[in-house]
C-alpha cells in the first residue's frame, strides 16, 4: 500500500488552503466499502475508513431485533441465529417488483418477508409483523452507517459524496439511490459506475502519451460480472503559453451478467453439501467429515465457468477490436480469485497470466475518491485524467397527444454509450397539449426485473391555450414546441423544459431609408419576445409591437431630420415569442420514486431510529463505563498498599460495600436500565471514590512537585546574579520584583509544607501538586518576561547649530561635529535640539 499512498499525496499535493473532506462509497451486494478525501494534517489525502472491527470492509446488512436496529457488523453478529431477521442484497433490491424480489431470495433461502407497497415495488415487514420498511429506507441505513465511518475517519462532519453504482443500474434504481442518499444526509455529487472508477484508479499514475491501450476491467462480484473495454490515450492542449499532455480514457463499451457471481458458486456448493448430508443421515454419518475437492467444486460449477466468458466476449466482439488488440484485462472483484475463472480467461484471451495491478476489493473505491475529489470545492487534482464515460441503455422519447406527426421526429435521446453528462433538444409541430414519456430500447438489454420499457412519464400542457391566442395572428410558420433533455453526470435523464414557439409575421409602416445607402428595403426583421403563461395576452403582444415600432420611427427621425418631409413605408416584421409550457410528472408503477409525503415520513423514522441507535450505544458505554470502574476500583482497594495510608479501614470497608451493591443492581435490575441510571451510578461511586484516588495520586505528586520548586528557587540567586552582571540595562525595580515574589514563594511553601505534615493522610491535602506548579510557572513567566528586557540602542546627537557669520552664508562643513551619547536606560532629547523635521534619523532608531 505504500506506492498507493505516495501517489495519492503527490496527486492532491496542489490544494486550495481549506480543510474540506469528501468521501466514497462502494455500495455492493454484500460489501460495503468507505474511502475518505482529507486534507487535514497528519492524516493521509485517500484512504479507506476502518470500521469499528478495525476491517476495511463492512457487510451490507440491515437487522431488526427485539425492538433495536441493529446494522454492518452489529447485524452480522446475529445471522447465524436470526437469518430471517438481517437483511442483505438489498441494493439490488431497489425499483424492483415483490415477485422478482422473491425470485431473487429463493435460491439463497433467505426467509424474508417480502410485501408490496403502493408503489408496487418490493418491501420489507420487519419481525413484529408491522413495520414495512421501502427499500430507499433500508439502503439509507447502510449508508448512514458509512456515513459515520467516514466522520470518525475524520474526526468531523463530512456530507459530499461520491457513490458507486454498477452499470446495469436502470433509471428507477439511480433514482431510487439519490433518494436513499437524501435519507442518509449526503449529499451526492454524483454516482459513478463502477468500471469508471476503476479506470481512474488505474490510469492516474500512467503516462499514455507515448501510446493508447485498450484495457478490459472484469469484474466478478458476489451477485453478477461484468466486463468493461475502456480506451486510454493523450491529448495535447495549451497551459500558460505551454504545450502540455493530458490523460484520458473513454468507456467503449460494457456488458454484465446480473446472474452470475461468487454466490452462485457458492450455492452450488451447498446444494451438494444438502444432497449429501440427505444420503448419509443415519447411517452413521458425521456431517463436519462432509469435504469437497476443487475438482468436484469445479465439475459442480461446469456451466459456469463458460458463462464467466460471456460478457468478456461481448464487449471484444461489439468493439470489433481481437484479444491481441487488448492490452491488459484487469481484474477486480472478489470471486476473480477463484483460479478455474483465471484459467478460462487466460484460455480465451491466448494468455499465460492476467493483470492483477489493482486491488480487487478496493480499486472501485479509492478511484471514485478520486472523482470526488475532483468534483468537490475546495480540492484540486495535482494530476489530472479526463474521464469520458457513458450511459448503460439507450433511451427513448415517446409522443402522444391529438394529431401528433411522428414521423420527422428523431426519437431515440439517448443512444447506448452515449457521453455523461449530456443535454439533448427536439422540436415537435404541434397545437395541442401532449404527453411524453421516456422509455428503453427494446432491442437492447433491460434492467432486472422491470415489466414495462416504459419508465417515465410527463403531461405537457399551455401549447393549447398557447396556438388559441395567437392562431388569429399572422403566423409564418407553424406553431412548435421545443422540448430540452438532459442526461447527468449520473445517467439519469431529465426532462428539463418546454416552451411554445410562435413566429408572427406584421406590416408596420416605419421611415423610408435612403435607397442609395440601404439595398435591403425587401428584407425582413425577426424580433424574438420572451412571454410567460401569466401576461401572454394580445393586449400585451400589441404593445410590444406598438413599442417596437416607435421606436424605429424615433430612430428613422434622428436621422432625416433636416428633411422637410419624412417617407414612411409598410416593412415586414418577423416576431417571435416563447411561451413556457407546464411540465406535470404522470408516472407511475415501480419507477415512480418515493413522493414528499413518503419521503417526509421515511425521513422522520430514521431519525427516530437514528436518536434511538444513538441513546442504545450511549447507554451501552455508561454501563460497560460503570462496570469497568467497579471491577478497577476493588481490585485498587484490595490489591494496592498505598490505599491503606490515604484512608481509614471505615472508608474502605463503606466504599466496598457501595461498589458491591451497585454491582449487584447492574446485573439484576439494571440489565435494562436506561442511560441516565447508568451515569447516576456511575456519578455516585466516582463522588466516593475521586477524593480517595485524588489523595493517592497527591501521595506522591506533591513531593515531587515540592522537590522541583525547591531546585527552581534555587536557580533565581544565580539568574538574578547573572542579570547584575551581563544585563545592567534592567531597572534595579524589575529585580526586586523577582526576589519579593521568590521570598512570597518560599514563605508559602514552608508554611504549606508545615501543615501538610500535621495533616493525617486520609484527609484533605493543605496544598497540592497543582497549586506548587502554579506558584512556579508564574514565577517563571515574571522571570522569562524580565529576561526578555532589550538592550537599549545607543542615541546619536548632534550640537547646537551655530549662527552663519556674514549674515545668511551657509555653515562650514568641516566645522560640525557629532559627539555619541553615554549609555542610559533611556534616551533624553535636549531642549535646545531641532524640531523633528530636522533631527538625525538614526534618533528614530
Amino acid at each position: 500500500m505504500l506506492p498507493l499512498i505516495l501517489s495519492f499525496a503527490i496527486i492532491l499535493s496542489s490544494v486550495v488552503p481549506t480543510e474540506p473532506a469528501v468521501w466514497t462509497v462502494d455500495l455492493g451486494s454484500e460489501w460495503t466499502k468507505v474511502a475518505v478525501v482529507n486534507l487535514r494534517p497528519g492524516q493521509t489525502p485517500i484512504s479507506v475508513a476502518i470500521n469499528e472491527m478495525s476491517k476495511r470492509k463492512s457487510p451490507s446488512l440491515v437487522a431488526f431485533h427485539g425492538g433495536t436496529r441493529l446494522v454492518a457488523e452489529e447485524a452480522a453478529g446475529i445471522v447465524a441465529r436470526y437469518p430471517d431477521k438481517v437483511y442483505s442484497h438489498v441494493r439490488d433490491f431497489l425499483a424492483k417488483p415483490a415477485s422478482h424480489v422473491r425470485d431473487l431470495l429463493r435460491p439463497m433461502y433467505l426467509p424474508f418477508d417480502v410485501v408490496e407497497d403502493h408503489r408496487g415495488v418490493a418491501a420489507i415487514r420487519i419481525d413484529d409483523g408491522v413495520t414495512v420498511y421501502t427499500v430507499e429506507e433500508l439502503v439509507a441505513m447502510v449508508l448512514r452507517y458509512g456515513l459515520s465511518l467516514a466522520e470518525s475517519h475524520v474526526k468531523g462532519p463530512v456530507k459530499d459524496a461520491v457513490v458507486t453504482v454498477p452499470p446495469w443500474f436502470g433509471q428507477a434504481e439511480r433514482r431510487g439511490l439519490l433518494q436513499a442518499a437524501q435519507l442518509a444526509g449526503i449529499n451526492v455529487l454524483a454516482l459513478i459506475n463502477e468500471h469508471a472508477g476503476a479506470a481512474l484508479q488505474y490510469g492516474i499514475d500512467k503516462d499514455f502519451s507515448n501510446g493508447s491501450r485498450n484495457v478490459v476491467f472484469y469484474d466478478m462480484g458476489a451477485s453478477s460480472t461484468y466486463a468493461a473495454l475502456v480506451y486510454f490515450s493523450a491529448y495535447n492542449t495549451k497551459e500558460f503559453g505551454k504545450t502540455v499532455s493530458v490523460n484520458q480514457f473513454q468507456v467503449k463499451d460494457v456488458r454484465w451478467n446480473t446472474g452470475l457471481g461468487g454466490q452462485t458458486m457458492e450455492l452450488r456448493l451447498v446444494e451438494y453439501f444438502a444432497d449429501e448430508f440427505n444420503k448419509q443421515v443415519g447411517n452413521g454419518f458425521d456431517v463436519r467429515k462432509s469435504t469437497v475437492t476443487r475438482e468436484k467444486f469445479e465439475e459442480l460449477c461446469g456451466d459456469l465457468w463458460e458463462q464467466s466468458l460471456v460478457p468478456l466476449k461481448e464487449v471484444i466482439q461489439n468493439s470489433g477490436l481481437k484479444t491481441d488488440d487488448i492490452y491488459a484485462v484487469e481484474l477486480i472483484g472478489g470471486a476473480t480469485r477463484v483460479p478455474k475463472i483465471q484459467a478460462k480467461l487466460m484460455e480465451f484471451l491466448g494468455r499465460k497470466d492476467l493483470d492483477k495491478h489493482l486491488d480487487a476489493d478496493e480499486a472501485i473505491v479509492l478511484g471514485a475518491a478520486l472523482h470526488a475529489a475532483n468534483l468537490s470545492d475546495g480540492i484540486k487534482l495535482n494530476r489530472r485524467l479526463g474521464m469520458i464515460d457513458g450511459s448503460s441503455y439507450g433511451l427513448i422519447m415517446e409522443l402522444d397527444g391529438p394529431d401528433l406527426v411522428k414521423d420527422d421526429i428523431d426519437l431515440l435521446l439517448v443512444p447506448r454509450m452515449k457521453k455523461l453528462p449530456s443535454k439533448m433538444f427536439r422540436s415537435i409541430r404541434h397545437n395541442n397539449d401532449f404527453e411524453v414519456s421516456f422509455s428503453y430500447e427494446s432491442s437492447g438489454v433491460l434492467p432486472q426485473g422491470i415489466s414495462s420499457n416504459k419508465f417515465a412519464q410527463f403531461a405537457v400542457s399551455g401549447l393549447a391555450d398557447a396556438s388559441t391566442k395567437y392562431s388569429a395572428r399572422n403566423l409564418s410558420a407553424p406553431i412548435k414546441a421545443n422540448l430540452h433533455f438532459s442526461l447527468s453526470r449520473s445517467g439519469i435523464l431529465s426532462f428539463d423544459r418546454a416552451e411554445a414557439v410562435i413566429e408572427i409575421s406584421e406590416w408596420v409602416e416605419v421611415p423610408k431609408k435612403n435607397l442609395t445607402s440601404d439595398n435591403s428595403t425587401n428584407a425582413t426583421t425577426n424580433i424574438t419576445v420572451e412571454a410567460s403563461p401569466g401576461n401572454s395576452s394580445d393586449e400585451t403582444q400589441e404593445s410590444l409591437n406598438i413599442e417596437n415600432g416607435a421606436n424605429e420611427a424615433s430612430s428613422s427621425s434622428a436621422e432625416v431630420q433636416n428633411d422637410a418631409a419624412i417617407v414612411m413605408e409598410k416593412k415586414l416584421k418577423k416576431r417571435t415569442f416563447r411561451v413556457p409550457l407546464k411540465i406535470v410528472e404522470k408516472t407511475v408503477g415501480p419507477g415512480t420514486s418515493l413522493s414528499k409525503e413518503a419521503f417526509s415520513e421515511a425521513k422522520s423514522r430514521l431519525e427516530a431510529l437514528d436518536k434511538k441507535d444513538a441513546e442504545r450505544k450511549r447507554t451501552a458505554e455508561l454501563k460497560n463505563s460503570l462496570e469497568e470502574y467497579i471491577y478497577a476500583t476493588r481490585d485498587k482497594l484490595e490489591t494496592s498498599d498505598e490505599i491503606a495510608k490515604i484512608s481509614t479501614e471505615d472508608e474502605r470497608r463503606s466504599f466496598v460495600e457501595k461498589l458491591e451493591e451497585v454491582q449487584e443492581w447492574l446485573y439484576t435490575d439494571g440489565e435494562d436500565a436506561p442511560a441516565s441510571k447508568f451515569e447516576e451510578r456511575l456519578n455516585m461511586l466516582k463522588a466516593i471514590g475521586d477524593p480517595l484516588f485524588f489523595r493517592l495520586s497527591e501521595l506522591s505528586a506533591r513531593p515531587l512537585a515540592y522537590e522541583h520548586a525547591q531546585t527552581y528557587l534555587a536557580e533565581l540567586p544565580k539568574i538574578v546574579s547573572s542579570w547584575e552582571a551581563n544585563k545592567s540595562w534592567i531597572p534595579k525595580s524589575k529585580i526586586d520584583e523577582v526576589l519579593s515574589e521568590t521570598d512570597k514563594v518560599k514563605k508559602w511553601l514552608e508554611e504549606k509544607e508545615t501543615l501538610q505534615k500535621k495533616n493525617p493522610a486520609f484527609s484533605t491535602p493543605v496544598f497540592t501538586s497543582e497549586e506548587i506548579y502554579d506558584k512556579v510557572f508564574q514565577l517563571q513567566d515574571k522571570v522569562s518576561t524580565i529576561n526578555r528586557i532589550p538592550k537599549p540602542k545607543p542615541k546619536i546627537e548632534k550640537p547646537p547649530k551655530e549662527e552663519p557669520k556674514g549674515g545668511g552664508e551657509s555653515k562650514d562643513p568641516s566645522n560640525t561635529s557629532e559627539e555619541v551619547p553615554p549609555k542610559t536606560d533611556q534616551a533624553t532629547e535636549d531642549p535646545g535640539s531641532p524640531t523633528s523635521e530636522e533631527s538625525d534619523p538614526h534618533d528614530e532608531l
